[in-house]
């Protein structure tokens, strides 16, 4: 269970880095939301890309907690907080892996399965 934490969260520090990049122009827009926006995001989008980065650090917390790494506080909050995590990855992967944009499936697609696989495997801990 440790493991698969550790794992999750560098795999969420590498999809923090990509929101940041999102938030602040980078031009990877067919990489995300289907693919709508190619190039740089719009505006309210970069937007939107820092309350994921937000959203993906309480997410961090939650696994750390449940996990035991870290966050002791948190850790009966966490053992609901981590079913809660892994149902968004596994909604995060349907959504992924059925995006009409080939680089979203390709990229984040992958990214939600490990996502869900390690945050399932906390859960279960």
């Amino acid at each position: 269970m440790v493991l698969a934490a550790y794992v999750f969260v560098v795999l969420a520090v590498v999809i923090g880095a990509f929101q940041v990049a999102l938030a602040l122009g980078a031009p990877l827009g067919e990489y995300t939301l289907g693919g709508k926006f190619p190039g740089k995001l719009p505006q309210g989008m970069r937007a939107a890309a820092l309350v994921q980065l937000v959203i993906l650090f309480i997410f961090v917390v939650i696994v750390m907690a449940k996990a035991g790494i870290a966050f002791e506080q948190f850790h009966s909050g966490a053992k609901i907080g981590a079913w809660v995590v892994a149902v968004f990855f596994a909604l995060g992967t349907v959504m992924n892996m059925s995006s009409p944009s080939p680089k979203e499936k390709r990229i984040m697609g992958p990214a939600n399965i490990i996502a869900f696989v390690t945050t399932l495997i906390v859960a279960l801990g």
